[in-house]
């Protein structure tokens, strides 16, 4: 069926602040992108259309007046688009929630999934996931996590973040600020295997589990409901903890109170 076109095409100057020119060419970062349309189009569409994925959008401002993603652009308009970190947005103008604690990743992020559960943080993770049941995983308090930006603009997805970095010391660091987690971290409280809840146990529940060694050396132990893996404070827990210190200091502060956190 054929679409009707205006008589009388108009011109939408885009503007993208801050880190959204990630999802810019290079040639094109720091400059207007022009559209010619020539139909009602929602600020929505044209802001994708331009490569920017909606959940990475936190404040849009049509000829200097904050709109919704449902506004309809239907004349020459000048929009200016911010990310959530370092949003200008006032109170009730920003589009996303900026606390989310649980998460969904992509098959590409096995590393950062690893990450976030060291660091106590809820993440669905299946390595031949596929893009429908990523994005049908996600939800009100679930965020997915991709570096496929088309992914992320599946009009179902309510919340989400694309890594900036191929660094996964970089990424867990993206994360953290993305989603004002630093307030929340609680390491070792997870199954960096199955994303279980730890439950303390005795020495003696899982002595005929371990290895002659560590029944010598070791008193102090976890183990995951789900899949039964045990974890205690081995040689490497020192490296763990400094790297958690490390990621802490690199954060800022926590901006909202743990009380207000998303559970």
């Amino acid at each position: 069926m054929s679409v009707a076109l205006s008589a009388n095409p108009f011109t939408v100057r885009c503007h993208f602040h801050g880190d959204l020119s990630f999802f810019l060419p290079t040639e094109r970062r720091g400059k207007a992108i022009t559209k010619i349309l020539r139909e009602k189009t929602s600020v929505k569409d044209a802001i994708e259309s331009c490569g920017v994925p909606h959940p990475e959008v936190d404040l849009i401002s049509c000829n200097d007046v904050p709109v919704s993603f449902e506004y309809c652009l239907v004349a020459d308009t000048t929009v200016d688009v911010h990310g959530v970190v370092g949003s200008p947005a006032k109170p009730g103008e920003g589009l996303q929630q900026r606390r989310v604690t649980k998460f969904v990743a992509d098959g590409h992020l096995a590393k950062l999934t690893r990450d976030l559960r060291l660091f106590g943080f809820d993440v669905l993770y299946s390595p031949n996931a596929s893009d429908s049941s990523l994005a049908a995983t996600c939800s009100d308090d679930r965020a997915l996590l991709t570096r496929d930006r088309r992914l992320l603009m599946h009009k179902i997805i309510r919340h989400g973040y694309c890594p900036r970095s191929h660094d996964p010391n970089e990424q867990i660091l993206e994360v953290l600020r993305r989603f004002d987690l630093a307030g929340l971290i609680a390491p070792y409280t997870r199954c960096l295997q199955c994303n279980g809840l730890l439950v303390q146990v005795n020495k003696a529940q899982v002595i005929d589990q371990l290895e002659p060694l560590t029944k010598i050396y070791y008193e102090d132990f976890r183990r995951c409901p789900d899949c039964g893996r045990i974890y205690w404070r081995g040689s490497h827990f020192e490296k763990l903890q400094a790297r958690i210190e490390r990621t802490r200091i690199s954060l800022p502060a926590s901006a909202t109170s743990a009380k207000g956190a998303t559970e």
